[in-house]
C-alpha cells in the first residue's frame, strides 16, 4: 500500500481591483517559468481572485485539477478579504508569499505594493486565526518565490500527512513510563485520528493469521533479507505472522483517513506470549513509510 503523501502543488494569484490585473498575471507566469527550471512541479490557477465570487471559481478550478497544496501569491497589494478567505475555504496545506518590484523604472502599471499587502494579509490571517506557512522573507522575484515553493513542499507533504492520519494502538500506555502518555486532545487539534486496541486485541489479530498463506511468503522475505544475519530461523514464521497481522489490520481498518501508523506497546509481557520482540519488525515497516 502507499502510505506515503504525494504533492499536487498549485499556484493562484490575487490581485487589488485598484492594481493592473495583468500584473498579477504576468508575475505569477514568471513565477511559474521559474519553477520549471527548478524542476518544480506545479499547476497554474487561472483564476486570478479579486472578489469572493472569484475565490468560489478560484476553487473549483482547484478541485478539478486535483491541487491538494497551494501556493497563494500576491502580485501586487491584493485583497485581503478574498485572499485570506481563499486560505480558509482550501482544504490543504497553503504558503502566501508575495511579489517584489521588478524595477524602480515603471512604478506606474509596474508598481504592485504586494510587501504592504502582505502585512494587510497577515493581520486578516490573524484575525481568521489561520496559520498558513509564511516563510522567514516571504517577498521576493520569480526566482527567489520559487525556491521558496520547492521549500514549501516538504512541509506541504507533512501537513497532508497528518490531516489524514490514524494512529492505531495496542496495549495500555505504561505506568512508569511517562513519555507515553501522550493526551490525545492535541492529537485531535491536528485533526488526527487515533484508534487505541488492547494487547489482548493484538495477540487475537496475530494468531488468526496462522495459517494464512501470505506468512510464508514474509517468511522467505526476511530470510533472503537477513541472509547471513539469520541467526534465529526458528523465530522467521512468528515474525512474518505478526507483520501480516499488523498490515492486514491496517488495511481494514483506515476507514475515512489515507495514511497510518502504529504505536504498540512490546514490554514487559509482549515477548512471553508472542515468542519474539518486535523491533525488527518495526524497521521493515517504517522502511516502507509504517511507522
Amino acid at each position: 500500500m502507499n502510505n506515503l503523501p504525494v504533492t499536487r502543488l498549485g499556484l493562484v494569484v490575487v490581485s487589488r481591483d485598484c492594481f493592473p490585473r495583468d500584473l498579477s498575471r504576468k508575475r505569477r507566469v514568471r513565477v511559474a517559468e521559474a519553477c520549471r527550471r527548478l524542476h518544480i512541479p506545479l499547476k497554474e490557477v487561472e483564476t486570478i481572485v479579486e472578489n469572493e465570487l472569484d475565490v468560489v471559481k478560484a476553487l473549483n478550478e482547484i478541485e478539478q485539477k486535483r491541487i491538494n497544496c497551494l501556493v497563494i501569491y500576491l502580485g501586487n497589494f491584493g485583497p485581503e478579504g478574498p485572499t485570506t478567505m481563499m486560505a480558509q475555504r482550501f482544504r490543504g496545506p497553503v504558503m502566501v508569499v508575495a511579489a517584489a518590484e521588478d524595477s524602480g523604472a515603471d512604478l506606474i502599471q509596474g508598481r504592485g505594493d504586494a510587501y504592504c499587502g502582505l502585512l494587510s494579509t497577515s493581520y486578516n490571517l490573524g484575525l481568521r486565526r489561520l496559520r498558513p506557512y509564511i516563510p522567514e522573507y516571504p517577498v521576493g522575484d520569480p526566482e527567489d518565490v520559487a525556491a521558496m515553493m520547492g521549500e514549501f513542499l516538504p512541509v506541504a507533504r507533512i501537513v497532508l500527512g497528518v490531516q489524514n492520519l490514524k494512529i492505531f494502538s495496542f496495549g495500555p500506555r505504561p505506568y512508569d513510563f511517562l513519555t507515553c502518555h501522550a493526551p490525545l486532545q492535541p492529537l485531535y487539534d491536528l485533526g488526527v485520528e487515533v484508534m487505541e486496541n488492547s494487547e489482548l486485541d493484538l495477540l487475537d489479530i496475530v494468531r488468526a493469521e496462522k495459517d494464512n498463506p501470505e506468512v510464508a511468503r514474509i517468511a522467505a522475505e526476511i530470510a533472503a533479507e537477513l541472509g547471513p544475519g539469520n541467526t534465529y530461523p526458528d523465530l522467521i514464521t512468528r515474525l512474518a505472522q505478526y507483520e501480516c497481522a499488523l498490515e492486514k489490520f491496517m488495511d481494514n481498518h483506515l476507514g475515512a483517513c489515507r495514511f497510518g501508523a502504529f504505536a504498540n506497546k512490546c514490554w514487559p509481557a509482549f515477548e512471553k506470549f508472542f515468542g519474539h520482540v518486535p523491533c525488527y519488525l518495526n524497521a521493515r515497516l517504517a522502511a516502507r513509510g509504517i511507522p
